[in-house]
């Protein structure tokens, strides 16, 4: 499927891709969508829909789709040909990879759509439809045919689903074996940082996406959707309000970054999965994808330990991710003492998922770290990366990764905001010695840095493993919120790759400037900003 231009398919410039204008369906107090007015110093898009709890859960949901495609169909159109157009399109050398793709996705709809009309689990069930029912919406408004779907519904595999599909697919192209685009070696794919301010007076909660530049059309989304947890009941969801870092097209994060109305903060980096044998677990029966399992337990939980519970069912084996619940409700600020409950981590595997709360080590050490290696043993050992320490070194340890080390020295600096978005943002590969490369000619390398610009590193130099290459990939991002931010959902947000002590990102200048990069300035030089809400 391609997706059309709309007036025109022209870029425009931002204030015409996003005035400062309402849309508004279903009568009065009916389902809402806002726009604020964009903040050109941002590059950021900013979107807020809300539903009224006085229409029905799946009404609510197909109208919410409808109404976010209305107002931002221009920034999806962009978004879709900088980063997905032509997937799996007539390409004859992918036939094979295509067509298992389109299979398991097809057999997968057509299991869960079994299992939300058997009425086993209803409350989770409940919720895959109304995530497929806001993805009908969304992509029914984008084609003009819009049509409240009765009965059984379908999704195109390579509609709008292939904008959900982002961290799905790494794991499914290595399963079904695409050798059109091979994984890339060692490729990071997001920090993230817990950090326990002096005296415990407030635990900040970090997150860079990492990711191609091509993507960086971005978008700061607040949901307000008044679901009932069940079909059939009165009580209402505990994250029925939602505000996340995401992308147009898309009705959830995909960093994965949200801010929660339960009290919980959910955030996650990959790990991968670097062992063949695990692929045998990647079925379409029995599984669903890990960007709705990510929707339903972020709607559902109310504490870390029961959004575990949720979302390790029906484990996929596909976005493998480390996932950090942050409970705010279980921290006291300023007290020494701590309750359960703070940090919950998960990782998942294929076949395997291995859950803690590590509030007390959150307490001893100050702060969590995460960086794309696994922390649990039998994570780490079952997913391949005993194999890649033995040829690569260090680098691939959880202690020895140069982002271990460098959040390690570095935390203690950070004494409020300010310090944190310092340490998140920080890139000084040319004369920091942890960023040094053993066998890297030049020796000091981009990647290695709690934000990565793989854009710097010369074309013509010496690596001993793709990720640490030039690439049109870093750290495109930055999102901190706080205790006493996040029940206002207000964050701190920076957007396109970090520019402190390196040259900031410039199309034209760089080496990509060919690539497909429609809607994005030229110069990559924007400060963070204060994201308030009305």
């Amino acid at each position: 499927m391609g997706l059309r231009p709309v007036r025109g398919g022209s870029a425009r410039p931002r204030r015409a891709l996003l005035p400062a204008a309402a849309a508004r369906g279903g009568g009065s107090g009916g389902p809402l969508t806002r726009r604020l007015p964009p903040c050109a110093r941002a590059r950021w898009a900013f979107l807020e829909v809300a539903t009224s709890a006085a229409y029905n859960d799946s009404l609510q949901a197909y109208a919410a789709g409808l109404a976010e495609a209305a107002v931002s169909e221009q920034l999806i159109y962009m978004h879709w040909m900088n980063t997905v157009v032509g997937y799996c399109g007539p390409f004859k050398y992918e036939t094979d990879y295509c067509e298992k793709l389109k299979g398991y996705l097809e057999a997968n709809l057509a299991w869960m759509e079994e299992q939300m009309e058997g009425g086993q689990d209803p409350e989770y069930w409940h919720q895959v439809r109304l995530a497929l029912l806001q993805l009908k919406g969304l992509e029914d408004s984008y084609n003009g045919r819009v049509a409240f779907p009765g009965g059984r519904f379908s999704v195109a595999p390579f509609g709008f689903l292939l904008l959900q599909l982002g961290g799905d697919l790494e794991d499914l192209e290595s399963a079904f074996n695409r050798s059109a685009a091979p994984p890339v070696l060692g490729s990071g794919s997001c920090s993230a940082l817990l950090k326990l301010l002096p005296g415990n007076r407030d635990l900040l909660v970090a997150h860079d996406t990492w990711t191609s530049y091509q993507s960086m059309l971005r978008v700061i989304k607040k949901y307000t959707l008044p679901f009932r947890a069940s079909a059939r009941g009165n009580a209402q969801i505990a994250g029925s309000v939602q505000v996340f870092s995401s992308y147009p097209g898309t009705i959830f994060s995909g960093d994965d970054f949200y801010i929660l109305s339960s009290g919980l903060v959910t955030l996650e980096t990959t790990i991968g999965n670097s062992n063949p044998a695990l692929w045998k677990y990647i079925r379409p029966q029995g599984s669903v994808l890990e960007w709705l399992r990510n929707i339903v337990a972020n709607r559902l939980a109310r504490s870390g330990s029961e959004w575990a519970a949720i979302f390790r069912q029906f484990n996929s084996g596909t976005y493998n991710n480390q996932w950090m619940v942050v409970d705010y409700n279980a921290f006291s600020p300023g007290k020494a003492g701590l309750r359960q409950g703070v940090l919950t981590v998960l990782e998942q595997i294929p076949g395997m998922v291995v859950v803690a709360d590590k509030t007390e080590l959150l307490y001893q050490q100050g702060y969590w770290a995460s960086y794309n290696v696994p922390y649990f043993e039998e994570i780490f050992n079952a997913s391949g990366n005993l194999e890649l320490v033995k040829k690569y070194g260090d680098w691939f340890t959880y202690d020895g990764n140069p982002r271990a080390r460098i959040f390690r020295r570095n935390q203690t600096l950070v004494r409020d905001m300010d310090s944190m978005v310092r340490l998140m943002r920080f890139n000084n590969y040319l004369r920091d010695p942890l960023s040094r490369c053993q066998g890297c000619d030049p020796p000091q390398n981009a990647e290695n840095a709690i934000s990565a610009r793989s854009d710097l590193n010369p074309a013509n130099g010496t690596y001993p493993f793709p990720a640490l290459r030039q690439r049109s990939h870093g750290g495109t991002d930055m999102k901190i919120t706080s205790f006493g931010m996040a029940p206002a959902y207000r964050l701190v947000a920076a957007s396109g790759p970090t520019w402190d002590d390196v040259p900031p990102f410039q199309w034209s200048t760089s080496p990509y400037s060919n690539l497909l990069h429609m809607g994005h300035p030229d110069l990559w030089k924007f400060p963070p900003v204060h994201v308030r809400w009305d």
